[in-house]
C-alpha cells in the first residue's frame, strides 16, 4: 500500500497480522477460545430393573415456578434444567398399584468403597400438592445398590439397597436449598443387611450410624449402583438437581449431565 493512501508499509504488516490472528480466532473452536465445558456422564439414565409402572424420570428444562416466586429460588440451582420426576400412587394392574423409579447410573460407581462416602445430597423442587399426597416426607430418595460384604451375612448374599429418606423440604413451590444427606434425614438397609444392622425402613439410622454398622471387620463394602429415585410410596411430581457425591455435583440439564467437581 503506497504512502499516499495514508499508511506506511510498517502499519501496513502490523494491519495484516492482526488480521491474520482475528480470522484464525473466529474459525476456531470455541474450547480454544473459552474455559472447557463442564464434564459429562454419558450413562446416566432409567434403570430399568428397578422401575415398575410407567412413571417419568427425564432430563428436562425448568422448572420455573411456581408463577410468584421470583429470584434465585424460581430456577434450578445449576444450569437451566434438572430430572424431572413423575410417579403415581395407583396405576399398576397388580396387587400393589403404586409405581416406582430409578434414574441412576450403573457404570461410573460400580466398585467404589460405601465407606468413602462423606458428602451427600440434592436440591429438590418440592410442591405443596405432594405434600398433600404423602405428608411432609413425601420426598425422593438418593439409592446406592451395594455388597454390604457383613460378616454376619452368607457370603452368597452380595446385594442390598442403601437408601436416603430425606427430612422434609424447606420449602415449597420453588427450588430448595442444599440438603445433606450425610447430617439430615435417615438411612436404611434393604433385606438381611437391614435385620442383621438394624437399619431398617422401620428403624432407620443415621448416616454416622448405618456407615459404623456397615464397618463390621468384614471386607469393605462397595458401591455397585448409583440412583436418585422414588417408590413405591404415594404419589409424587417435582424435580431433582445438583446431586453430589463426594466431591462431584451432577448437574442435571435437558441434553445430559454435566460434571462439576470441587
Amino acid at each position: 500500500m503506497n504512502a499516499r493512501f495514508g499508511m506506511s508499509k510498517t502499519k501496513t504488516l502490523i494491519v495484516t497480522a492482526l488480521t491474520t490472528i482475528a480470522v484464525a480466532s473466529a474459525l476456531a473452536p470455541a474450547s480454544a477460545a473459552a474455559d472447557p465445558a463442564p464434564g459429562r456422564s454419558e450413562h446416566w439414565g432409567v434403570i430399568t430393573r428397578n422401575t415398575v409402572g410407567s412413571p417419568v424420570a427425564a432430563l428436562r428444562d425448568g422448572p420455573f415456578g411456581k408463577y410468584d416466586v421470583q429470584g434465585p429460588s424460581a430456577r434450578p440451582p445449576y444450569g437451566v434444567g434438572s430430572l424431572g420426576i413423575q410417579v403415581a400412587d395407583s396405576s399398576v394392574a397388580a396387587g400393589d398399584a403404586r409405581e416406582k423409579v430409578d434414574f441412576g447410573n450403573e457404570v461410573d460407581f460400580h466398585g467404589d468403597p460405601v465407606l468413602g462416602l462423606n458428602r451427600v445430597g440434592f436440591h429438590v423442587f418440592q410442591s405443596g400438592e405432594n405434600v398433600t399426597y404423602g405428608g411432609l416426607r413425601n420426598m425422593p430418595n438418593i439409592r446406592f445398590e451395594i455388597d454390604a460384604n457383613l460378616s454376619t451375612v452368607p457370603v452368597t448374599d452380595n446385594y442390598t439397597s442403601l437408601v436416603w429418606l430425606p427430612p422434609a423440604a424447606p420449602v415449597t413451590d420453588r427450588w430448595s436449598g442444599y440438603i445433606n444427606a450425610t447430617t439430615s434425614g435417615t438411612w436404611y438397609l434393604t433385606g438381611a443387611e437391614g435385620t442383621v444392622t438394624g437399619c431398617t425402613s422401620l428403624s432407620p439410622c443415621s448416616f454416622t450410624e448405618v456407615k459404623t454398622r456397615l464397618n463390621d471387620g468384614g471386607a469393605a463394602p462397595v458401591i455397585l449402583t448409583v440412583a436418585v429415585g422414588y417408590g413405591r410410596d404415594s404419589m409424587w411430581v417435582g424435580a431433582v438437581d445438583g446431586l453430589r457425591i463426594n466431591q462431584n455435583v451432577y448437574d442435571f440439564e435437558a441434553d445430559g449431565v454435566r460434571v462439576h467437581r470441587d
